[in-house]
């Protein structure tokens, strides 16, 4: 028989529950607060079905957009042919956890914020713009001796012997 194109086809390994993390689902899932403006990663969970994205969108990462009782609206990017649209779906909590896409730009407005002030409190203005490493300084190479090497003339006749 063909394979089927239903809208489950081919998740068998895709929506199975990981190794050791079968079972009930843990509180922290739904006692989460999630904002408008947040960014998640959408993860289906195989055991609740409802509320369950298309496949498409396991492992992607939107924003929320919309927030109700037991699910949040997540705007995610999608290509169709040509041009990538913004797709909104509604998702149950369940198949959402945080991104951590953005901690790393987070953490170096912090930095940033805490490089300014302390140069603002010594009278200089700094930048923090990312620069690219440079190139690396040139040296001399001192006390180099020079070793010619000569190649040995291969022999045929004591090779075929079994060597020298």
């Amino acid at each position: 028989m063909p394979a089927g194109h239903g809208l489950r086809s081919r998740t068998r390994d895709l929506f199975a529950r990981p190794f050791r993390k079968k079972g009930y689902i843990p509180l922290s899932t739904y006692l989460r607060t999630y904002r408008i403006g947040d960014y998640v990663d959408v993860k289906v969970n195989g055991a609740v079905h409802k509320g369950m994205p298309h496949k498409f969108y396991h492992g992607r990462t939107g924003r929320v957009w919309n927030v109700t009782k037991r699910a949040i609206g997540v705007e995610v990017n999608k290509q169709v042919r040509g041009k990538i649209i913004r797709k909104r779906i509604h998702v149950r909590v369940e198949h959402v956890q945080p991104s951590k896409c953005n901690e790393d730009f987070k953490l170096r407005i912090k930095n940033n914020d805490k490089l300014k002030a302390e140069a603002k409190a010594r009278g200089e203005i700094i930048s923090t713009k990312r620069k690219p490493e440079g190139p690396r300084p040139g040296f001399v190479v001192e006390a180099a001796t020079m070793e010619t090497v000569t190649p040995i003339p291969y022999d045929v006749v004591n090779d075929l012997k079994g060597g020298y």
